[in-house]
């Protein structure tokens, strides 16, 4: 069987948008990816299970419009069982990338849906160690797969000169944050950080969700700009001296895996976390990231590194480490056990032939 993806269509089916009257199926094809990007369009003030049925129906056309008969269903949210527990897929993946039921407003059915999704699935990933750890007794087929990242991209940043607009008028030295602005930010941390090293400016990148803006910490070293694209960190990353991930230790934190840990360290950025498991180990205890437990702890470390330029030493020991972390092995190794899912289940089953058509992502 080949490869999943690469010469097949991918059906990426997103949360769904309110508005309007009318629902209907959103669907563009990624320029770039050829990835289609399928988006249900709903009215507002439907009932859950109105909005399930509607989605069972988008799904439904999609997948005749299409002609999909051969596929495997790769869910990011147990929610998305509602609208699709009728399928039949060759293989399902659950990729579990993070303890959403844990989550500011997650909904009472997340929990029933995963233990659902846990008896269907034949594959199940984890974003990380300490998730993997929390779901590996669940499932017979459980595999961590850890933040990986795209170190080509990411290094641009150690040789850009030139910087966006909105952070070009920001003094230096600067520290940055990239990724969502929610629960799971220690806010008060970040605002002791601020108020003990006033000289130094912070720069926040990324949407304000679930949580009220009004609690951020306002002050002149700090600059919220807001969510940009991914082709644009590393120009931003270029103008930093630090990456931060000043998350809080609470039950949204405790089985997160930040991506950016990463995609900081490819830019060439050294990296002060406070003490987040799957930072902790392997980047801590590895001395690719410190670990701050408190604000006082982080102006202490990052001081040490402020001065001068990550040392040719750590940049070779980083550099050799992600070299382990990127997508493409990522994506073999998944490739690889759903292949031999798929084809475990076309033997039992008597089944000659049968390569999948189609990856849908819900």
């Amino acid at each position: 069987m080949s490869r999943f993806s690469r010469d097949r269509r991918v059906f990426f089916f997103e949360e769904p948008i309110h508005e309007g009257a009318e629902a209907y199926l959103r669907v563009s094809e990624c320029s770039k990816s050829g990835v289609y990007v399928c988006t249900p369009v709903l009215p507002h003030r439907l009932t859950a299970t109105s909005a399930a049925e509607e989605q069972k129906r988008m799904l439904d056309d999609l997948i005749g419009e299409h002609h999909i008969i051969r596929y495997a269903a790769w869910y990011y949210t147990p929610m998305a069982r509602e609208f699709s527990r009728h399928l039949r897929p060759q293989v399902t993946v659950y990729d579990c990338m993070d303890e959403l039921s844990a989550f500011a407003g997650a909904p009472p059915a997340m929990k029933a849906n995963e233990q659902e999704l846990f008896a269907h699935a034949d594959l199940v990933f984890t974003g990380g160690t300490t998730l993997y750890e929390a779901k590996r007794k669940q499932h017979d087929l459980v595999y961590a797969f850890p933040s990986s990242v795209d170190v080509a991209h990411f290094a641009k940043a150690r040789a850009l000169n030139t910087e966006p607009e909105d952070q070009r008028v920001i003094p230096f030295p600067r520290i940055g944050y990239a990724g969502v602005i929610d629960e799971r930010m220690d806010v008060a941390l970040l605002s002791q950080i601020a108020g003990l090293k006033q000289d130094w400016h912070y720069v926040m990148l990324g949407p304000v969700v679930k949580i009220d803006p009004a609690i951020l910490p306002k002050a002149a070293n700090i600059h919220y700009l807001g969510m940009k694209q991914y082709a644009d960190l590393p120009a931003y990353f270029s103008g930093w001296k630090i990456g931060l991930l000043p998350f809080a230790l609470n039950e949204s934190t405790r089985y997160i895996s930040p991506t950016k840990t990463p995609e900081y360290l490819a830019a060439g950025l050294r990296v002060v976390s406070t003490p987040i498991r799957d930072v902790v180990t392997p980047y801590g205890d590895l001395g690719l990231a410190a670990i701050a437990n408190n604000a006082s702890d982080f102006v202490r470390v990052a001081e040490r590194q402020m001065t001068g330029l990550p040392s040719s030493d750590f940049q070779a020991r980083v550099d050799l480490f992600l070299a382990q972390s990127s997508w493409e092995k990522t994506w073999n190794a998944m490739n690889e056990l759903m292949v031999n899912s798929a084809d475990s289940k076309q033997v039992s089953a008597g089944v000659k032939g049968g390569r999948l058509a189609s990856v849908a992502h819900v």
